[in-house]
C-alpha cells in the first residue's frame, strides 16, 4: 500500500513538474516572439544630423516609432571614409528589414545596392526608381511652396524676393517654380532672384550668397531651402534686417526677427506612417509610389511671424490655399 502511495505521488509530482517546464517553455516562446522588432536602418545625406530641417525631421520620424517600441533603427551619416553606397551596403549585409535613404542624392547609391540584393526592401524619401524592391515618398513641395510664395509676396515692400537652393536637383526645382508662381500670383510685377548654393553643408557659403542677394541685387524676402547651408543664409537675413522664408522644419528659432514663416515638409510624419504601414502589411508596402501634398498635410506653412495679413490678404491666402488641395489650381513644375 506505502509503496503503490509514493509511486502515485511520485507520479503526480512528476506531471506537476512537467507541466510547470512546458507552460515556461511556452512563456519564453511567447516573450522571444513579442521582442521581435522590426530593424530599420537609415542613411542620410551627407549634411548628417544637426541641420535643423531635413535630416533632423527623418531621424525624428524613426525616434517615434522606436519610442513606441514598434521598432529598432540604426543610421548612418555619409562622409569620405564611409559613403552611402557602402552604408547601405553595410545594413544590406546586416539584413535590415528596411533601409531608408534621403533625397535624390542618394538615389544611384541606393539603386547599386538594392540591385545586388533584390529581396532587401528600401524606401527612397524625395525621389523614385523603377526597381522593384525600392518604394518611395514624395512630396508635392511645389504645393507647399506656392503658399510660401504668396506670403513673400505679399510681405515685400521692393517687390523683389528670392529663392535660395542648397543644389539644383529635381526636388528643389519644384520648390523654386512652386515659390516663384506663389509670389507672381500676389505680386505680379515682382522680381524673383534664383541662386543655387551648390551645397547643403556650409554655413559660410550662405551667409555670403543671402548677403549678395540682399545688398547686390535688392531682395528683401528670401526663401531658403539649403540644408546647414540655409542655416548661415537665415543668421545673415535677419542681421541685415531683411525677411525669410524656412523650410522642412519650423525654423522660427534660428532666426526669430527675420522668419515670416516655414514650409513645413513633414518626412517624420510621413516616415513614420510608412514605416508604420511596413509592419502593419508583414514587411511590405501597399503602395510602391507614396506621393502626399497639402491635402494630405504632408507639406504645409508654420503659423506667421513679423507679418500680419490683411482681411483682404487673409481672403486671397485661404482662397489660393483650398484652390491648391482641391485640385482646382495646378502648379506647372518642369524638370
Amino acid at each position: 500500500m506505502k509503496t503503490t502511495m509514493f509511486i502515485r505521488l511520485g507520479l503526480t509530482m512528476l506531471l506537476a513538474l512537467t507541466l510547470i517546464m512546458l507552460a515556461a517553455c511556452s512563456t519564453g516562446s511567447k516573450t522571444a516572439t513579442t521582442d521581435v522588432k522590426t530593424r530599420v536602418g537609415i542613411v542620410l545625406t551627407e549634411v548628417g544630423l544637426g541641420d535643423r530641417s531635413f535630416n533632423d525631421a527623418a531621424f525624428n520620424g524613426l525616434v517615434k516609432a522606436r519610442d513606441e517600441k514598434s521598432i529598432v533603427f540604426d543610421y548612418r551619416e555619409p562622409s569620405k571614409e564611409l559613403t552611402a553606397e557602402a552604408s547601405f551596403e553595410e545594413f544590406s549585409k546586416d539584413k535590415f528589414d528596411l533601409i531608408i535613404g534621403l533625397s535624390d542624392t542618394v538615389k544611384a547609391d541606393m539603386e547599386k545596392v538594392a540591385a545586388k540584393y533584390p529581396d532587401q526592401q528600401f524606401l527612397l524619401i524625395d525621389s523614385t526608381s523603377e526597381l522593384p524592391n525600392i518604394a518611395s515618398i514624395s512630396f508635392r513641395a511645389e504645393e507647399g511652396s506656392y503658399l510660401a510664395g504668396v506670403i513673400a509676396g505679399m510681405a515685400s515692400k521692393e517687390k523683389h524676393v528670392g529663392f535660395l537652393g542648397g543644389m539644383e536637383i529635381p526636388v528643389l526645382k519644384n520648390f523654386e517654380q512652386g515659390f516663384k508662381q506663389g509670389v507672381l500670383a500676389v505680386n505680379p510685377e515682382a522680381v524673383v532672384d534664383i541662386v543655387y548654393a551648390g551645397d547643403f553643408g556650409n554655413a559660410d557659403l550662405g551667409k555670403q550668397l543671402a548677403e549678395q542677394m540682399i545688398q547686390e541685387k535688392g531682395a528683401d524676402v528670401i526663401y531658403v531651402a539649403a540644408g546647414l547651408t540655409g542655416v548661415g543664409a537665415l543668421n545673415e537675413i535677419q542681421s541685415l534686417g531683411k525677411y525669410a522664408i524656412g523650410v522642412d522644419t519650423d525654423q522660427f528659432f534660428l532666426a526669430e526677427k527675420a522668419i515670416l514663416t516655414s514650409m513645413l515638409k513633414n518626412v517624420d510624419v510621413s516616415i513614420y506612417n510608412a514605416v508604420k504601414s511596413f509592419i502593419e502589411n508583414k514587411h511590405t508596402f501597399p503602395k510602391k509610389e507614396i506621393v502626399e501634398g497639402l491635402a494630405e498635410n504632408a507639406v504645409g506653412l508654420t503659423a506667421l511671424h513679423n507679418i500680419t495679413l490683411s482681411d483682404e490678404q487673409q481672403r486671397t491666402f485661404d482662397d489660393l490655399k483650398a484652390k491648391i488641395s482641391s485640385g482646382q489650381t495646378k502648379i506647372t513644375v518642369n524638370p
